[in-house]
């Protein structure tokens, strides 16, 4: 167990992640950057020979990153199955976004579309990630591996011209209730919180404004409703003016 002070160490007192920080916007400024760099250069991804090594990179990242958490976790003693499990959506998502990456599969993207990009965003803006700030480990993983989930789900969407429908929501809904009863069953076993659906996020989140537990669960259900929306919506809206241009 790593016990001394520094950026892989148990104990790491003097730089405490705060919201909104120097520190957290610049993370998120430096995602924004190679998001709108992917928008750009989409169409010199799309190049065969590219995407193919683009797509294998980001699915070996995506791996590393998570093998090099859990190689973290065991290394300073803290790594259980109730808390270190890529159980989560974002990490079940990560999960799915390697295969997705390989296979292609319109399922995955789904899955990975909404669960990525809901989970991914709302974990970036309120990091559960207790005080571990910069320039620890954790920090740098834990924006790593988020970012480079959004930037999978984008890169599919855009390079991979792949998109969700209206029913990808109300599928993507179904599926995660489903998930959301199997990890209910797994965390009594493990004494986990996976889904947070047994209590809220210690460092503060927008659940702490959902009320207690466990009515805080079923707002929820309705947020990631409003949410799968909202990230539905630029489809929708393309939709519909192609729609009306036809008929124009």
């Amino acid at each position: 167990m790593i016990l001394q002070p520094g950026p892989f160490a148990l104990a790491f007192p003097d730089n405490p992640f705060v919201f909104f920080a120097p520190s957290h916007w610049g993370a998120l400024l430096i995602l924004l950057a190679f998001y709108v760099a992917l928008w750009f250069l989409k169409d010199w991804f799309a190049l065969a020979h590219i995407d193919r090594k683009a797509r294998w990179f980001l699915a070996g990242l995506l791996v590393v990153q998570e093998l090099s958490l859990s190689l973290w976790r065991w290394s300073i003693g803290t790594w259980e199955a109730g808390t270190s499990l890529p159980l989560h959506l974002c990490g079940i998502a990560i999960v799915l976004v390697v295969f997705l990456l390989i296979n292609r599969s319109y399922l995955l993207y789904e899955l990975v579309y909404f669960w990525g990009l809901g989970g991914a965003i709302q974990a970036l803006l309120t990091p559960d990630i207790g005080a571990f700030g910069f320039p620890h480990f954790r920090y740098f993983q834990f924006f790593l591996s988020h970012g480079t989930l959004i930037f999978a789900s984008l890169y599919m969407t855009w390079v991979g011209e792949m998109r969700p429908t209206h029913r990808s929501i109300w599928k993507v809904f179904g599926i995660t209730n489903i998930y959301l009863v199997l990890i209910a069953g797994f965390n009594l076993l493990t004494d986990g919180n996976y889904l947070f659906i047994c209590h809220k996020p210690e460092n503060g989140s927008i659940m702490d404004a959902m009320g207690p537990w466990p009515w805080y669960i079923l707002v929820l259900e309705g947020v990631a409703v409003v949410l799968f929306y909202i990230y539905y919506a630029p489809f929708a809206i393309k939709d519909l003016k192609t729609k009306m241009t036809g008929k124009s």
